[in-house]
């Protein structure tokens, strides 16, 4: 299965960052198909891109992650999302999942947590 990443992050900084990772020779041929800096073009951006990976934000205007991750889980049931976010309460990572997230990993993240996680989601 050739992977397709939606990143999803309202910075600019942190969309480039897990682009450039994708790069890394420990990763899978990863095309990134979309960056989305709010919920809304995400959901749009899901439509148009069929993305079987998603990293997901949960702090964002328009649409919150938590909603973007609801109205992606029923477009795309099989998409895996890993939620990236600054918010490391245990409630907020378990209702994210609880709405269709697959894996939470806490800003800031070294290359190396990314990199282990996305394999993860792959798996």
């Amino acid at each position: 299965m050739s992977a397709r990443l939606l990143i999803v992050d309202d910075s600019n900084i942190i969309r480039n960052h897990i682009a450039r990772l994708m790069g890394d020779p420990r990763l899978p041929s990863i095309e990134v198909v979309g960056l989305a800096g709010d919920g809304i073009k995400a959901v749009d951006l899901a439509k148009k891109t069929s993305p079987n990976l998603i990293t997901m934000d949960l702090t964002m205007p328009n649409m919150d992650g938590e909603a973007c991750i609801e109205q992606i889980s029923k477009i795309l049931p099989d998409a895996r999302i890993l939620v990236v976010s600054a918010l490391s309460d245990k409630s907020t990572a378990l209702r994210a999942i609880t709405k269709g997230a697959h894996g939470f990993l806490q800003k800031p993240f070294t290359d190396e947590s990314m990199v282990q996680s996305l394999l993860e989601l792959m798996s």
